[in-house]
């Protein structure tokens, strides 16, 4: 960069943090979170407090900013609310996603670490594992919420409950009536919170970690929220034109309930059934390998089967007026190198949804991974040392700030920029 586009840039980082930490009260509190912010942003391999502060030239206060990140009384749901309702006007977002990521940690006195299965490692290990909630289009994302999962063990109303753990929740600051909660649940939480807060949700995206949850789904239709969520190939489904049979009734004791007179079927053997030839080509957007895209860049291509089917199976809800299963898609990517699909969603999208549609926003999701990786390499997300429950929160939504800013300086230079992976 040029001396001028360099002092352009500290100018608009400056506009942007005041903006996110206006409802501050205290004058220190907006001096060391726009210092916190512009030390994730420089550059350096760590971005924990110490390394951070000493890049920092005159405010690199090492005390003042731990200080400010770790146990300072500001209230993270406001930096994030704002950062919701700026890049909502940004982004124009076209789905949330939600995920989790892991956070790898060597010792055990961290607020809910535990041994646990993060996809991060992809395997059980020492970790915390955060709950993410992101406003997304294929351009552009930007994480907008977090939770710090709690496990069972952490939590002293569980029979799964671990009494060193426990005994810990008080040095780490975690709030009293703060427990154990599925991921999902506090995913739903997230996105009550940001219906709340104002934000549009036209759809909602996952992986098989949250649509596997027969009550997610449920919660999100019941919100009235659209989905395209994965799934993995042992859930059940009926075909769409399956049809009930209502048992005989003597009209004596509880009426019997309404059944389908075959069961149901695996999805991934309902994809088979339809056979090799019901997958069609598709692309659905730019990668970031050279090809013959538009941009220069190779376009993204497989082959997908996308069905009509009943979901059936626990959890399932029938609306009461109507005993059959509710009708949805389901959509597998069955690869042409592939003796069978690899990969399955179910979502709400109206019926006369277009295929190529469909599949892109399935794939949207992609654009998490694109946060995560950028957050953890580049802005420090995994860096935070601290212990205490409010550090952590106060860590992640900046971190979740700075990569904001990144965004927005990405789509100031080119919309396209952004977009890639």
């Amino acid at each position: 960069m040029t001396p001028e586009e360099m002092a352009t840039v500290r100018e608009d980082l400056e506009a942007f943090t005041a903006e996110l930490l206006d409802g501050f009260f205290r004058a220190h509190q907006r001096r060391w979170g726009q210092a916190y912010v512009r030390g994730l942003l420089l550059d350096g391999r760590r971005k924990s407090v110490e390394p951070m502060a000493a890049r920092l030239g005159t405010d690199g206060n090492r005390q003042a900013l731990a200080h400010f990140i770790t146990s300072s009384p500001w209230d993270p749901a406001h930096v994030r609310a704002r950062l919701a309702w700026k890049m909502q006007d940004a982004i124009r977002p076209e789905a949330l996603i939600v995920d989790d990521t892991g956070f790898l940690k060597d010792g055990d006195a961290s607020a809910c670490v535990s041994r646990q299965y993060t996809g991060t490692a992809g395997k059980v290990t020492n970790c915390q594992v955060g709950v993410s909630l992101h406003l997304a289009t294929d351009r552009a994302s930007a994480a907008i919420d977090w939770r710090l999962f709690v496990p069972a063990s952490w939590d002293p109303a569980s029979p799964e409950a671990d009494p060193a753990k426990v005994a810990r929740r008080s040095r780490c600051g975690i709030p009293a009536q703060t427990g154990h909660v599925e991921k999902w649940q506090l995913a739903l939480d997230m996105i009550d919170e940001a219906r709340s807060r104002g934000v549009d949700v036209p759809l909602v995206v996952a992986d098989a970690g949250y649509g596997d949850a027969a009550a997610f789904r449920s919660g999100l239709e019941e919100r009235g929220l659209p989905y395209a969520v994965g799934i993995s190939g042992r859930h059940t489904a009926q075909p769409a034109d399956a049809r009930p049979v209502l048992p005989a009734y003597a009209g004596t004791g509880r009426p019997p309930k309404v059944q389908y007179p075959d069961p149901p079927q695996t999805v991934k053997d309902l994809v088979i059934a339809a056979g090799r030839a019901a997958a069609r080509p598709v692309s659905w957007r730019e990668g970031s390998r050279p090809g013959k895209g538009r941009s220069g860049f190779k376009r993204m291509y497989s082959r997908f089967v996308a069905l009509r089917v009943r979901p059936a199976g626990r959890g399932i809800r029938r609306a009461a007026d109507d005993p059959e299963l509710p009708v949805r898609w389901l959509l597998a990517e069955w690869p042409a190198g592939e003796s069978e699909p690899v990969q399955f969603w179910l979502s709400s999208l109206p019926s006369g949804m277009p295929m190529a549609t469909l599949v892109r926003l399935a794939k949207l999701r992609w654009r998490i991974e694109h946060d995560y990786r950028e957050m953890k390499q580049a802005l420090g997300l995994a860096h935070f040392e601290g212990r205490t429950w409010t550090g952590w929160h106060h860590h992640v939504t900046l971190v979740s700030a700075a990569h904001a800013f990144c965004t927005l300086q990405r789509l100031a230079r080119d919309p396209k920029d952004a977009a890639q992976d």
